[in-house]
């Protein structure tokens, strides 16, 4: 918080004209702030008389933090079965546990989820730690929060990952206020720092113009939630054998403050960019939403889906399912096809792991050219036609 010494203040005025957020006045004689304040700093530096100062309160630090071992994933299971990203949180926890010499577990809430136990521990898991109660069948997320918020102070592993979804980005806060640790959201990499251990977490930042590495070195478990589709799912091994572990609820943890009404599945929007193997995407180059009739011809000839820029999207050519990005959707198909698409860092965060990316631009310069296998310099209302064409002479 912002200290003002009213001794030292001599009313000067200068740390009102140097606040850019309206954040301080000087109504008489000593200067006052408000609720504006960002902490900035930029009126204690320019204070001639020292009379302002910034005190921060230290978060209170893990005790024993060398008590705490293992890599722990929430399990999400929605719709009668296990969400995808779950199984690639395995993947890359498995990798992290192996590096860390220590176990990997899941924690499983549902109404009736014992029978996806064997699944993840096939995925990796050594341990599933299975909560069930018919009050788990409907998602509220002070429940999740808390059944979890139990399993990590019992369990006390070093890391926890989620998936940044939905459910996700819900409840994994809320954990990490309970417990006080810290979270990175929205993570497309991690490692272990072989140094000491240390979870790095790496995640867009600054509208996603940089990659910022983010550690949480004081604070334990290192909470971590992690895009769908940027790491790869662990591979199924049938034969390898876990221990599942029933997690007893206390009753007051199934009081919840949500009611839930009713739930609703969105049918007037199919698509799921996510889970298809070939995409064609089209951004601002279409020129008009006319444009999109000819990604989506040359996605039915190759079996696949239409996906765009967030471009397109904004310009209200085609609904905000189809938009891969940094606040789109993370998709990594064997086939990427990008229309009309620059490659700007925001759309490349999201498609980058696809297998392999052909770009259709004008511009030879275009940023989408440094990362497509395959590259054609060229007007995509001439070149698509002809891919279409080829396609339908392959076929017949």
């Amino acid at each position: 918080m912002l200290i003002i010494d009213s001794d030292k203040c001599t009313a000067c005025g200068v740390c009102e004209t140097s606040c850019a957020f309206g954040a301080i006045s000087v109504p008489s004689d000593c200067a006052v702030v408000n609720d504006s304040c960002t902490l900035c700093g930029a009126c204690v530096e320019n204070c001639p008389t020292d009379a302002l100062r910034i005190d921060v309160a230290e978060r209170r630090a893990s005790v024993n933090i060398g008590e705490y071992a293992g890599i722990m994933v929430f399990a999400e299971y929605r719709h009668g079965k296990i969400a995808p990203v779950s199984y690639e949180l395995l993947g890359i926890g498995r990798k992290l546990a192996d590096q860390r010499g220590v176990k990997l577990s899941a924690v499983l809430p549902g109404g009736s989820v014992a029978a996806y136990a064997d699944d993840l521990i096939a995925a990796g898991a050594d341990t599933v730690f299975l909560a069930e109660h018919p009050i788990l069948e409907q998602f509220r997320e002070d429940v999740y929060a808390g059944i979890l918020e139990q399993v990590i102070r019992d369990q006390q592993p070093e890391v926890v990952l989620a998936g940044a979804t939905a459910i996700g980005r819900s409840v994994i806060p809320y954990v990490a206020t309970a417990i006080d640790a810290g979270l990175t959201a929205d993570c497309t990499r991690l490692e272990i720092r072989e140094a000491d251990g240390m979870l790095l977490q790496t995640r867009p930042a600054f509208g996603g113009n940089i990659m910022a590495t983010i550690e949480c070195p004081h604070t334990r478990p290192q909470m971590a939630t992690v895009r769908p589709k940027v790491m790869a799912p662990a591979i199924p091994d049938l034969s390898r054998v876990g221990q599942v572990v029933p997690v007893q609820i206390p009753p007051h943890l199934l009081q919840s403050q949500i009611e839930v009404l009713e739930t609703v599945v969105n049918t007037e929007d199919q698509v799921n960019i996510q889970e298809v193997e070939t995409l064609v995407a089209g951004g601002r180059g279409l020129d008009s939403p006319k444009g999109f009739q000819l990604i989506r011809d040359l996605a039915n000839e190759l079996g696949g889906a239409v996906a765009a820029s967030r471009a397109a999207v904004d310009s209200g050519w085609i609904p905000y399912p189809h938009q891969v990005g940094q606040t789109g959707k993370t998709v990594s198909p064997k086939l990427y096809i990008a229309c009309g698409i620059s490659g700007a860092v925001q759309h490349a965060v999201g498609m980058q792991s696809s297998e392999i990316v052909v770009a259709i631009n004008r511009d030879k310069n275009a940023p989408i050219f440094d990362i497509a296998t395959y590259g054609v310099v060229g007007d995509l209302y001439e070149v698509v036609p002809q891919l279409i064409k080829r396609l339908q002479e392959i076929k017949k």
